[in-house]
Formats: C-alpha cells, sequence, structure tokens
C-alpha cells in the first residue's frame, strides 16, 4: 500500500490531542496521506481549555517549513494557529520563496473552549499577507464576522462574507455554517466565483473539538492527493461528519473527533 501523497500541516501543538497538529496527522493518515509538519505553537491544553501557548520563535516556523518543502514534494499544506503577525510574515515569506500555492487557511481565532488564540495584529497579517497566497479560506461564521466586520445571520450573510473574503485573495473560500442555528447546517463554498452549498442535518453531539482542523486537514489531503477541489471538500465534509457522529470523550470537558473512521 503506497501513500496517496504528501501533505504539509503549519499550525499549534494541542497536547489533549483533540485539535491542531495531532488532529491534522491523524486526519492526513485516515486519507492514507503522508504528513509533514511545522509547528507553530505549544499550547496546555486539554478537553477543559488551553491552560498556557507558547510561541515558536517566527525563525524557527521557517526553518521547519524550508527544510520540508526543500526536500518533499508536498502536494497541499494547511495553516492552524498563526497567533502573531510575526509567525504569519514568517510562514509568508518561506511560503513566497518556495512559490507554493496549494495552501488551505483555517482562520483560527478562538478554541472550543473560547479561549481566544489570535491577536488583531495577526489577524490582519492574515487578511493582507497570507490570504492572498491561499488557494483556499475555511472561516467559521464568527471567523467571517470577524475578518469582514459584516455580521452573518443566514445564507445570504454567508455568501456576501464570502465574497468579501474572496476579495482579500483566496480562490476558494468555504465558510461553514454550523454556528447558525436551524436542524440543518448549511456550509456554502465559493469557488472562482461560484457558489456551491452543501447541507446536512444537524448532529447532537458535543463532540467537536478539532472540527475547523480536520476539516481543512482533510481538504488538504485530497488536493493532495490529486483529487478535484470540489471532491476533496466535499470528501472532507463527509469525513468529519462521520467523525462527529462516532466521536471520543477522552476527557472531562468537550469530546473530539474519532479520526479513526474507517468509511465515510
Amino acid at each position: 500500500m503506497a501513500y496517496r501523497g504528501i501533505a504539509l500541516t503549519i499550525a499549534g501543538s494541542d497536547s489533549g490531542g483533540g485539535a491542531g497538529i495531532q488532529a491534522d496527522l491523524k486526519t492526513f493518515a485516515a486519507f492514507e496521506v503522508f504528513g509533514t509538519t511545522a509547528i507553530t505553537a505549544i499550547t496546555a491544553q486539554n478537553s477543559l481549555g488551553v491552560h498556557g501557548i507558547f510561541d515558536v520563535p517566527p525563525e524557527m516556523v521557517e526553518a521547519q517549513i524550508d527544510a520540508v518543502l526543500s526536500d518533499f514534494t508536498v502536494g497541499a499544506a494547511k495553516t492552524g494557529m498563526l497567533s502573531r503577525s510575526e509567525t504569519v510574515r514568517a510562514v509568508c515569506d518561506v511560503l513566497r520563496r518556495h512559490r507554493f500555492a496549494a495552501l488551505v487557511v483555517d482562520p483560527v481565532m478562538i478554541a472550543q473552549s473560547g479561549d481566544t488564540l489570535i491577536d488583531n495584529p495577526a489577524v490582519e497579517a492574515l487578511k493582507e499577507e497570507l490570504f492572498p497566497l491561499a488557494y483556499i479560506v475555511t472561516p467559521n461564521v464568527p471567523e467571517a464576522e470577524r475578518l469582514t466586520g459584516l455580521s452573518v445571520e443566514d445564507e445570504e450573510g454567508m455568501e456576501i462574507a464570502a465574497r468579501e473574503i474572496a476579495q482579500m485573495g483566496p480562490r476558494g473560500v468555504l465558510v461553514k455554517g454550523g454556528h447558525l442555528p436551524g436542524k440543518d447546517v448549511v456550509d456554502l463554498f465559493l469557488w472562482d466565483g461560484k457558489v456551491t452549498r452543501f447541507t446536512h442535518s444537524r448532529i447532537d453531539t458535543e463532540n467537536t473539538h478539532g472540527t475547523g482542523c480536520t476539516l481543512s486537514a482533510a481538504i488538504a489531503a485530497g488536493i493532495s492527493a490529486g483529487v478535484d477541489v470540489l471532491a476533496a471538500v466535499d470528501a472532507a465534509r463527509r469525513y468529519v461528519r462521520k467523525a462527529m457522529e462516532e466521536g471520543f470523550k477522552g476527557g472531562k470537558g468537550y469530546g473530539c473527533l474519532c479520526h479513526i473512521v474507517k468509511e465515510w
């Protein structure tokens, strides 16, 4: 059995194992893709919250990415936790140097526990420097609101926000609608100006820690394996849904996804 591709995750470490680098590597493995890493931050984290954050120096973040891209044939990469503007700029510098384009950006801002994971200058750096390098950006509704300054209350608002974010440079924007009320969840994908809506019934579960990390990693995995973009997004969503349905509650707080599901 051979790997279908090679992917890179540029993200923070979650000591609780449910999100960040750990979730990304589990997701890559589920998609039969070889995972490489560049760690941007180390968090002391469990199912109850984030208890400490150590930001890896930007030059070391850059060195990790450079080491991987100069040796491995990486088909796609994803970014997760980029908490400081200096880190964002370091990532952008090395990606530009390698002329790397197949980038999925998960604009991680708040942990499942409600802890803030990014400062305001870093948000501006995302918009001004990283988004123009991105293939796809995957905000949830609160992230889309913070990125655009708009109020997103329905599908129309999701589309307006997606088009606003697309003006910042990425080719595609996937706005995830799980934070909006209703029995069904709609994710809106804007790609090359065309909107595709993915709809599924809401899953009643608290095993949701790491959903954003997992989804963006799954999209990157599909792209690295040579899958068409729409098919990659669809497969990623189906994988996350199945992993949520199975779930895993290892601690006393929010549960995580079950990354070892076999079929989705």
